[in-house]
């Protein structure tokens, strides 16, 4: 049904359409077909044609725009994200670790980690950075182990100084000159923390609740306690503990301090005690009473405000006199 010329050219073959003269060959036998170059086909992306069309997704130039710059191909990605500068994608790379120049990096389109390689370091190099790297781990357990040890020594040379300043600083030295070291290092930084942990309970609230409770039976105080035993008009809402908490600060201030102001309030109101021991724990209570009756008294008068709070009307009649004053000043002035 007709003949097809073959063309060959450097080994490859291409199909030629046929035409009139290799009809005219077909027809004579043993007659050689015709044969014609055949220019081969420009691919982009090919094994052996790596270099045409190529863009950084960077910066977008091609080999046209510097013919210089050295091309990397660093993923699976194809097309237009196949092909990168090796300055563009240091630079990219730069921006992506922070800083780490051990970090994995991968590539934003296919999530391809990209394969970095480093000079052979030498043996010099090599230990200093060892030695960097177990610095680096070694040193956050190390600043912690600092920490808890600076913490720990400030809460035994706390316990000390509360112990010379309750029982006496004679006392206290022989007391503690006395005693098992293992003792002093274990009983000591138990003092602050057990004066923390007594400043956070919240022993007012409980007598304040009890307070509210039975106050109505009180009404013979209110002479003296304004507040006590009068009805209100409205249950307020009561307080959450985590609106009315206590910041850290205070907490931490309060119970430190309060061995001092006990040893104060002990010498003032009790100095004809000759004890020391005795003077300071009759002061811690008296100053914690006073100051727990004076906080249950502020917090039930702030309840009571709350209690007794009013919301006013609108005043209408005054805003309707002032609109028709006004009125009658525009007319009047027209």
């Amino acid at each position: 049904g007709g003949a097809v010329a073959v063309a060959v050219t450097g080994g490859e073959v291409a199909g030629v359409a046929p035409g009139p003269g290799a009809a005219a060959a077909a027809l004579r036998p043993n007659a050689r077909p015709r044969l014609r170059p055949v220019r081969p086909r420009r691919m982009s992306g090919g094994a052996g044609n790596q270099g045409l069309d190529r863009s950084c997704w960077v910066c977008f130039a091609t080999d046209l725009d510097d013919r210089s710059a050295e091309w990397v191909s660093p993923c699976r990605c194809r097309g237009s994200t196949k092909w990168i500068h090796q300055s563009c994608l240091q630079r990219w790379l730069d921006e992506k670790q922070k800083g780490n120049s051990t970090g994995r990096v991968a590539c934003p389109q296919c999530n391809t980690e990209y394969l970095i390689v480093f000079p052979k370091l030498g043996p010099v190099v090599y230990s200093l950075h060892q030695i960097d790297r177990v610095l680096s781990k070694a040193s956050p357990f190390a600043a912690a182990s600092i920490v808890v040890g600076t913490v720990y020594w400030s809460a035994v040379t706390y316990g000390a100084v509360t112990v010379m300043q309750v029982v006496g600083h004679k006392k206290g030295l022989d007391l503690m000159e006395r005693a098992d070291p293992l003792f002093l290092l274990m009983g000591l930084p138990t003092i602050p923390v057990v004066l923390i942990l007594a400043k956070m309970i919240r022993w007012e609230d409980f007598l304040l609740r009890l307070w509210r409770k039975y106050s109505s039976k009180l009404q013979a105080l209110s002479s003296i306690f304004p507040g006590i035993g009068c009805p209100v008009p409205r249950v307020p809402t009561e307080t959450s503990y985590q609106s009315d908490h206590m910041s850290v600060s205070r907490i931490l201030c309060g119970s430190l301090v309060f061995p001092t102001i006990a040893s104060i309030v002990g010498r003032l109101m009790f100095g004809r005690i000759s004890s020391s021991l005795q003077r300071t724990i009759l002061g811690g209570i008296t100053f914690v009473a006073i100051k727990g009756a004076l906080k249950v008294y502020f917090k039930q008068q702030q309840y009571l405000i709350q209690a007794n709070r009013r919301i006013l009307n609108y005043p209408e009649r005054e805003t309707e006199q002032e609109e028709s004053s006004l009125a009658l000043e525009e007319e009047g002035s027209e």
